[in-house]
């Protein structure tokens, strides 16, 4: 049973009501009906079934709740409690009146009533149109200093990570994390490989140098951010900075950095920036073969994730499936 199939057993068990934004996209439609007919999550089509039926006329809908800003019956109540949550940003009626009637601002405003678990968007939309609302209606997880993403990857190389099983992150969001954001990032994507694999991780703090084989601005970084996290929790087996080969590979490991936590056994791959993990996720995606599922966010106080513009229909049924048991699990703490 691969990873994203062990998720999907998880997630049927659990019933938890999804919220997808992008009716227009085909990719999401056909999402949507598989998660239905798979019973991943309850799934909400924010939008009417009409504009669904103009795009994807042969899908079978039977299941799915559409539901329609417009139309629906509590729109000026949505309307002032945005207004009073964001009026100290200068936002009128108004401006709440036309906010709330954007599909995925709507979403949240349902999740913000706990009328759903999760959302997912990104399929049409930018990272940043995810997340601005997210922020706004939602808000951060209590104890979060940091939101960032990551990606779970399932490759085909089952000797590494947790039976090819990784956490890479953030490949997102955060285009240059300072010193402690890095570490936040970090210590936020243990906690994220943790709840989706109950293995423990092993974390690496990835540069183009390995324990002090080249000194600059941009090792720096990671030595200072593998040092505070370190510090944050020193019960975790996280080490750096570290070359991507002193981080997979057991004997290249010890001949570079004799006796380092990590030896080899890395399963979470922290990225000092946006331009490498960005694109180190593509590379082992397109390259390597590997499932790429996200960006999943981290330290949004409901579960909200993104997806990539270039995702599969799979991928979004992937992300469905995270997100349910994300929302589920969210519930339990």
């Amino acid at each position: 049973m691969t990873f994203i199939d062990k998720v999907k057993a998880q997630a049927q068990a659990l019933n938890q009501t999804v919220i997808l934004v992008e009716n227009e996209d085909e990719r999401v439609l056909q999402a949507a009906v598989t998660a239905t007919q798979e019973k991943l999550a309850k799934i909400i089509l924010i939008g009417t079934k009409e504009e669904s039926q103009a795009v994807c006329p042969d899908l079978d809908y039977t299941g799915i709740e559409f539901i329609n800003p417009a139309d629906y019956p509590d729109l000026d109540q949505f309307a002032q409690q945005y207004y009073e949550m964001r009026k100290h940003k200068g936002v009128d009626l108004e401006k709440a009146q036309a906010t709330v009637r954007d599909k995925t601002a709507f979403g949240m405003m349902l999740m913000k009533n706990d009328q759903a678990d999760g959302l997912v968007s990104g399929a049409a939309h930018s990272t940043a149109d995810t997340l601005r609302p997210a922020l706004q209606i939602l808000k951060t997880k209590a104890g979060t200093k940091l939101v960032s993403a990551f990606f779970v990857m399932d490759t085909q190389f089952k000797d590494l990570g947790s039976d090819g099983i990784f956490v890479f992150a953030d490949c997102g969001l955060n285009e240059n994390p300072d010193a402690d954001q890095l570490s936040e990032i970090a210590l936020a994507s243990a906690d994220s490989f943790r709840f989706f694999t109950g293995q423990e991780p092993v974390v690496a703090m990835l540069s183009y140098s390995s324990f002090g084989s080249a000194h600059s601005e941009l090792t720096e970084k990671v030595v200072e951010a593998t040092k505070l996290a370190k510090e944050k929790a020193p019960e975790l087996r996280l080490d750096g900075e570290a070359q991507v080969d002193t981080a997979l590979v057991p004997a290249t490991s010890e001949r570079k950095a004799p006796g380092n936590k990590i030896g080899g056994q890395a399963n979470v791959l922290v990225f000092p920036d946006l331009n490498a993990g960005n694109i180190g996720y593509k590379l082992v995606q397109y390259l390597g073969g590997a499932k790429a599922y996200g960006p999943l966010l981290q330290g949004i106080a409901k579960p909200v994730n993104d997806l990539s513009r270039g995702c599969s229909t799979e991928d979004i049924i992937g992300v469905i499936a995270l997100t349910a048991v994300q929302a589920a699990g969210g519930k339990n703490k």
